[in-house]
């Protein structure tokens, strides 16, 4: 039987959420069925390594610009040249120059991917969204919210589908760090309970609230730390306000870390103060290693994080509301234990990589 040939677009494999959806996807659809192609429009990044040790071609476009005509020409050759079945583009200049070239070249299948309630989007963009949805056979949202979202925006009902992100399991055999180790290295006592940020430093990340959060506990007379992990366009404001709240031995920025994954089990509890999201990732590991969860009431993570039951909901931009969850569950080790199991259980239920993998496949086979 042909192996069908499905070509993956995206902007860059950088080590964020939608480009690791991605690679799980790609590395896992079975080898004797399918041929799967991966197309960076900007840059490579670190998954690219992955995809390539799991036997993959990638290729990069090198795009200068946000509109870059030889790009698009270039990508229209790329497509032209590997004839595929189906082209699988994500986020927004993903979904743009993918399906253009798709359709251009008379690619028989277009799917895209959004992964986000995308606010952010002026009108042109929104329109441009609905402009494509014409050549497109299917749009997948991560979550009921996102579905939602681009259902209002103009997305025919008919058109989107609902794929959660899927998590895999830890190692491969490998034992999981010690809290106690990983806390060593940070330079942290042991009996400490941390708390916890992991993302890029975006403005709707919300960041700065949890930092006030962090000064509304001191004042209260918790000496809790605080690592920052990651980085982008706000980590020098942020270090500033950290500053000016002379929070400097509570909280701690680390910047970009390979060993992200490593050090969320030095985090005891792991807060998401976003103003929206998709479905973060990072709640996602988080939840698979028994880690509590405090983040905010927002579409997307609301699908995630059951209330009470595996984690803590708070309403978006209340920094006195976020300290109030992490300060109940510092009072509560028996809630942080109890939330983390169920937070557990309920990914492994319903978020492992395979229930991803075979949600597309069976997507993949409805356009044959």
């Amino acid at each position: 039987m042909r192996r069908r040939k499905i070509l993956h677009v995206i902007p860059t494999l950088d080590r964020s959420g939608a480009e690791k959806q991605l690679m799980l996807l790609a590395t896992r659809l079975p080898a004797d069925r399918y041929d799967v192609t991966v197309c960076a429009l900007t840059r490579e990044g670190p998954y690219a390594e992955a995809l390539r040790d799991a036997g993959l071609t990638v290729h990069c476009l090198h795009k200068r610009f946000s509109w870059d005509p030889l790009t698009l020409w270039r990508l229209f050759r790329l497509v032209k040249s590997i004839a595929p079945d189906i082209v699988h583009t994500w986020l927004f200049a993903g979904n743009c120059y993918g399906r253009v070239a798709a359709w251009a070249a008379g690619v028989p299948h277009l799917i895209a991917s959004e992964r986000c309630v995308d606010s952010w989007k002026a009108g042109y963009q929104l329109a441009i969204d609905r402009w494509l949805a014409r050549f497109t056979d299917r749009v997948v949202a991560n979550t009921k919210a996102v579905s939602a979202f681009y259902e209002k925006a103009g997305i025919p009902r008919s058109q989107l589908v609902v794929i959660p992100n899927g998590i895999e399991a830890e190692s491969n055999g490998t034992p999981a760090p010690e809290r106690s180790e990983v806390l060593d290295d940070l330079g942290v006592p042991s009996e400490k309970v941390t708390i916890g940020f992991i993302g890029r430093l975006w403005p709707q990340k919300r960041v700065r609230d949890l930092i006030w959060a962090v000064d509304v506990l001191r004042i209260s007379g918790r000496d809790t730390p605080l690592f920052i992990v990651g980085d982008g366009p706000r980590r020098g404001a942020l270090e500033r306000f950290s500053r000016n709240l002379e929070l400097q031995q509570q909280v701690h920025f680390l910047g970009h870390r390979d060993d992200a994954q490593r050090l969320l089990h030095g985090i005891d509890i792991l807060v998401i103060p976003s103003r929206f999201e998709g479905m973060p990732n990072v709640a996602l590991e988080a939840m698979l290693i028994g880690k509590p969860v405090v983040a905010t009431r927002i579409a997307g993570v609301d699908e995630l994080i059951v209330h009470d039951q595996t984690g803590l909901l708070v309403e978006p931009l209340r920094p006195f509301e976020l300290a109030k969850a992490i300060n109940r569950l510092l009072d509560e080790p028996e809630l942080r234990e109890r939330l983390g199991a169920e937070g557990k259980d309920r990914v492994e239920r319903l978020f492992s990589v395979d229930r991803m993998v075979q949600a597309y496949e069976q997507l993949y086979e409805e356009l044959n």
